[in-house]
């Protein structure tokens, strides 16, 4: 692997790690580029041949998993879960969750049942691949 290769590497994992500490906040395109020191164009593409999705789309993906351990494991209701996990609506919430998991929030926690085991398997068995 090339320097430059590694460089880049680095760059959009710098992004993705953002992504995933502040997943629950407002986080665009350019504010992310600006995090890798690359143009939006340019960030948008990379992070996409780097990790084989949109930033948006691992974003939400991002924000529906940490969605699903909610669900799971506590009794807030889904809207105020919506909002913890960075969504501006409960709509777009529910349809974004029904497109990465394939049933709705509300279907999925009556489906779920709080697993007994580590936390790291839960995540690796329960990720959405959407």
């Amino acid at each position: 692997m090339s320097r430059a290769t590694e460089d880049t590497n680095r760059r959009m994992l710098r992004a993705r790690d953002a992504m995933d500490r502040a997943y629950a906040q407002p986080l665009d395109v350019p504010a992310l580029a600006r995090i890798a020191h690359v143009s939006p164009a340019h960030f948008t593409r990379t992070f996409r041949a780097t990790f084989g999705e949109t930033p948006h789309r691992y974003l939400q993906r991002r924000r529906v998993e940490r969605a699903m351990f909610l669900l799971r494991e506590t009794d807030h209701s889904v809207t105020d879960i919506c909002f913890a996990v960075g969504f501006g609506s409960p709509g777009t919430f529910s349809r974004t969750f029904h497109g990465i998991v394939g049933r709705s929030p509300r279907t999925y926690r009556k489906e779920a049942v709080p697993a007994n085991v580590p936390t790291c398997f839960t995540k690796a068995w329960l990720r959405p691949t959407g």
